[in-house]
């Protein structure tokens, strides 16, 4: 009898060979807590464990390119040879016509030259963790003693550049950034030299466990109202400069949901469960948010990757993002990039209704809402064959056009943006 979930065409794995082990105590760290679910590991995957993992990993894509997300707690950890021994195992199960990447995410102190120049020979796509400037990084991410640690990945950083290995910058967006989007987004631009940026925020439900349970929320975790406006802040910023030359992954993301195809991310697909997380002993679980015992799909090493991946368990998982979505949500003229978000963050009670609403709705209706003039004129673009960064030229045009009649306006009349103010309490005042 044939499987009813049929086995998907490729999804992700994030590993997790050190598990949660760290050598920072970031304050909004989700995942530091999960030591206690297994207590006694000694927190290192083995070569049994590594060698099973690539084997299934790889048969099981039906894609010529394959990704390998080494994870944490901090990958690092593990040392080099771990990592010469995970390029073994992929070389001895590559097929003919097999492209693969390996991609790590870091929180950068542990970087030396040793380590860059291994990224560098094999090619890593190296994901730094960094949260802007100075102040605003180590106001949460400090190490065990509570000391800070802006200093120490910025010299991981220059490492990395020096030794000329690919790299981009995750930001998570809390209460010690969020109101100072164009200052965060300049220094990524102008001073980490980065063209790649994601920008995550902090939602993080207040219990011991980093589990999602409970609907209060952590001090760190930043509000519906600041997120959006960090990211209308980011955007307009990118917009007036730099449309094809820096790519912020929320960006992308909503350029394709405004050209009609799907958003590629899992927060914005209609449904999920294609990215799963391996802790160290190769238990499997549904997503890296629901690292946690409900969520446990089995062991690699006592059942077949292809079989907890298209289990009824993971088909219910995520299926349930959409079958749980509330009517504001189904109703909403953002829905097509939304989705409802990650469900991870839907702790809003909602009168008259069962299901719950995301803690970011508000802040990802005004933003979506935000771009959608730009969005347009960007898919006018790439409907004529042309660069969506042509958009910078025409609102530049639109801008200068629009001063030229400003000129000729009294303080007192209509102001001509059409906001039915006047010109001194509207665009007068800038």
């Amino acid at each position: 009898m044939s499987n009813p979930y049929p086995m998907p065409r490729a999804f992700h794995i994030m590993t997790k060979p050190r598990g949660p082990i760290c050598n920072l105590n970031c304050d909004y760290c989700y995942y530091i807590p999960k030591v206690q679910m297994y207590p006694g590991s000694d927190f290192r995957m083995t070569d049994e464990v590594l060698e099973s993992f690539t084997r299934q990993y790889m048969a099981a894509q039906q894609v010529p390119e394959i990704t390998f997300g080494w994870q944490g707690g901090e990958p690092l950890l593990m040392g080099i040879p771990f990592f010469e021994r995970a390029l073994e195992f992929q070389e001895k199960y590559h097929h003919p016509g097999m492209h693969i990447i390996n991609t790590l995410q870091t929180n950068g102190t542990l970087i030396d030259d040793a380590w860059t120049e291994f990224f560098h020979r094999h090619n890593f796509l190296i994901g730094l963790s960094m949260d802007g400037p100075q102040a605003m990084h180590d106001a949460f991410r400090v190490d065990k003693g509570g000391h800070p640690s802006w200093e120490r990945v910025m010299r991981g950083l220059h490492l990395l550049q020096s030794h000329q290995v690919e790299y981009n910058i995750l930001c998570t967006v809390h209460q010690a950034n969020a109101l100072h989007p164009v200052e965060v987004y300049r220094f990524f631009r102008d001073e980490v030299k980065t063209k790649f940026i994601q920008f995550i925020p902090i939602v993080r439900r207040n219990n011991e466990t980093g589990h999602q349970e409970g609907l209060e929320l952590t001090h760190h975790s930043v509000t519906a109202k600041q997120y959006g406006d960090f990211l209308i802040g980011v955007f307009d910023e990118w917009l007036q400069h730099d449309v094809g030359q820096i790519f912020v992954q929320i960006f992308d993301v909503a350029l394709a949901a405004w050209f009609g195809q799907q958003p590629g991310l899992c927060v914005f697909e209609p449904t999920c469960g294609l990215g799963l997380a391996m802790e160290h002993n190769g238990d499997l679980y549904a997503c890296d948010h629901y690292v946690e015992p409900h969520y446990k799909l089995g062991n690699i090493m006592g059942t077949p990757l292809i079989e907890m991946v298209a289990s009824k368990e993971q088909f219910k998982f995520g299926r349930a993002k959409f079958d749980t979505l509330p009517q504001q949500c189904l109703d909403c003229e953002v829905r097509f990039i939304c989705n409802g978000g990650c469900p991870k963050n839907r702790v809003l009670t909602i009168e008259g209704e069962e299901t719950r609403l995301n803690y970011l709705c508000a802040g990802y209706k005004a933003f979506f809402n935000h771009i959608d003039r730009p969005m347009r004129m960007m898919v006018e673009e790439l409907h004529q064959h042309r660069a969506p960064a042509n958009v910078m030229y025409r609102l530049a045009q639109e801008r200068a056009a629009q001063e030229q009649r400003f000129v000729k306006i009294g303080r007192n009349d209509p102001c001509p943006c059409g906001s039915g103010k006047k010109f001194k309490h509207c665009h007068g005042k800038k």
